[in-house]
Order: C-alpha cells, then structure tokens, then sequence
C-alpha cells in the first residue's frame, strides 16, 4: 500500500528520475575502447535468436551506410560510427537535443566462430545485421 505521505512519495519519485537519468547518461555516454579515447554513445539496439541466425537491429536514425563500420572478430562484432548534427548554419539557435550526435560504437559479444554474416541492410533509421549459424538446419 503507497504512503499517504507526501514527503515520501517525493522522494521516491526522485529516485526514479535520478536512476533513470544515470542510465541514459551510461547509455549513450560512454568512453569506447578507440585510440583516441573519444566520447561516443552506444546505440539501442535489440538481439533475436532463432535455430538458424541471429538478427541484431541497431537504431541508427538519420546515419548512412558511408557512416558505418562494421568490424568483427572471434568474440563479437562491433558497430560504429559518427551521426552528424544537421548543417543549420551558425545563427541557428538549439532548443533541445536528445538524439544523440556524434561518435557511436556497440559491441556485441556473440560466438563468432560458429556465425557467418548474412544481410546487412539499413531499414527505417535502423541497421539490421543477419548472423546465420553454422551447422544450423535449413
């Protein structure tokens, strides 16, 4: 049963905000593992098994093919990237941002020696990366 309490429900309620604020502050702004150690944010993104692949969806919203990099290896693969501000010219005034900007990385740990990539296909904002299995039945 919710306190009648005032003072407690407030609190909880800030809480909330301040968990859900750290979460987003880890979500999108993390150091990547680059040389050069530069800010960079990490894409949502969904994975989905079935018997014969994986499919990875990375939500990429205004990014282009020329922008990503794709790199794999025996313990994962990797998506990044850079996604651009919009060229407003330099009187533009900037209200609120909260689609993140400039350089993203993610990484997947997934056993890529038993994993061949499929499709790659940027879909509605999104990249989807089709991971087949190997060995698996068709």
């Amino acid at each position: 049963m919710k306190s009648r309490d005032p003072t407690v429900w407030m609190w909880s309620e800030a809480l909330a905000l301040l968990e859900r604020a750290e979460r987003m502050q880890r979500q999108f702004f993390q150091l990547g593992a680059h040389r050069d150690a530069c800010p960079t944010w990490e894409p949502p993104a969904d994975i989905f098994e079935s018997d014969q692949q994986f499919v990875i969806v990375v939500a990429l919203p205004g990014v282009s093919t020329e922008q990503l990099v794709i790199v794999h290896d025996d313990n994962g693969i990797t998506v990044r990237g850079r996604r651009a501000l919009p060229d407003l010219g330099h009187s533009a005034l900037i209200h609120r941002v909260e689609i993140p900007y400039g350089r993203f990385e993610r990484r997947f740990e997934l056993p890529m020696r038993q994993l061949s990539i499929g499709q790659r296909a940027l879909l509605d904002g999104c990249l989807v990366l089709t991971l087949d299995k190997q060995g698996a039945p068709a």
